[in-house]
């Protein structure tokens, strides 16, 4: 039955990451008095099928550039294996560009009642971008994954436009202090794919797949993503400083052990022994936006 084999490329691990921005907002909204659950569910519909988009098409980029091979350190693909055809794949990327349009819309609309106002201009020129960003990563073309722009447009899309866009869209206005949690989900996003790429460093140098760990390297990469954890830690502690919040605003600090053992091991393994730290860190990330949130209806 290929439907197993289409869900292998979903790639169900990185789904919890690309939720998380949308918790965090949607709490946010909550905390404010802005009680949406239709704004909620849409919104989670639209990142997800976003999100499903981004691992069907850089699977189909990986492939026709020959970058996923034998070599390969992460889980053997679907077409690899022989289970589904490229074809396959790239009628499932038609499918979820279309559920990530149809769900967009129905977001907008539910949101403004409108498809005209200037917000849901805005918001829908913004979920077309999206859309781009999403299929580009390594498919086709002058894909920005092979010149290492990931992080940028993953720190965008799953950081900053996912948490401040539901925020926006359920409530109608945006306070420029959200930058800094948005910026902490987009940093931890961010981290995931820096996962990814520490594990495929020395395939993806041969196949001229120029990420930001070819660009700069086993040891200078991995500063890097000490950075962007400690740093997340850092900015939502500084959001919840400059607003004056409450002690259990700070409750996301449960998850520092976990993060703190997640980067001891980034910090002493390499190749594929960083593969099972993909889900450790996106699971993280989701508990992470979660107990923020929670913390935040306190306040």
């Amino acid at each position: 039955m290929k439907l197993k084999h289409y869900i292998d490329s979903f790639r169900l691990r990185t789904l919890p990451l690309s939720m998380s921005g949308i918790f965090l907002g949607s709490f946010y909204a909550i905390a404010d008095g802005y009680y949406r659950p239709l704004v909620f569910v849409l919104a989670l519909l639209t990142t997800l099928s976003l999100q499903i988009l981004s691992n069907i098409s850089n699977e189909v980029g990986d492939l026709e550039k020959g970058t996923d091979n034998e070599q390969r350190l992460g889980p053997i693909r679907s077409v690899q294996r022989g289970d589904l055809t490229v074809i396959n794949l790239k009628n499932a990327m038609l499918l979820f560009v279309i559920l990530a349009v149809f769900f967009g819309i129905c977001l907008v609309w539910s949101a403004f009642g409108n498809l005209l106002s200037t917000e849901s201009l805005i918001m829908l020129v913004l979920g077309a971008f999206a859309i781009i960003a999403s299929i580009k990563y390594t498919f086709g073309k002058k894909a920005y994954g092979y010149i290492g722009l990931g992080d940028v447009f993953v720190f965008i899309f799953f950081g900053l436009v996912s948490t401040m866009g539901v925020f926006f869209i359920a409530t109608g206005y945006l306070p420029v202090e959200l930058i800094l949690p948005a910026s902490a989900i987009g940093m931890l996003s961010t981290g995931v794919l820096n996962v990814n790429n520490m594990r495929d460093i020395k395939n993806d140098t041969e196949f001229h797949k120029r990420t930001l760990a070819v660009r700069m390297g086993a040891k200078r990469i991995k500063v890097y993503h000490f950075l962007l954890v400690i740093g997340a830690l850092v900015l939502m502690c500084i959001y919840n400083i400059i607003l004056n919040n409450g002690l259990l605003s700070y409750i996301f600090l449960f998850t520092v052990p976990i993060f703190y053992l997640h980067l001891s091991m980034v910090a002493k393994h390499n190749d594929r022994a960083l593969d099972n730290q993909l889900k450790v860190l996106s699971i993280t990330t989701l508990l992470f936006s979660l107990l923020t949130g929670i913390g935040s209806l306190f306040n």
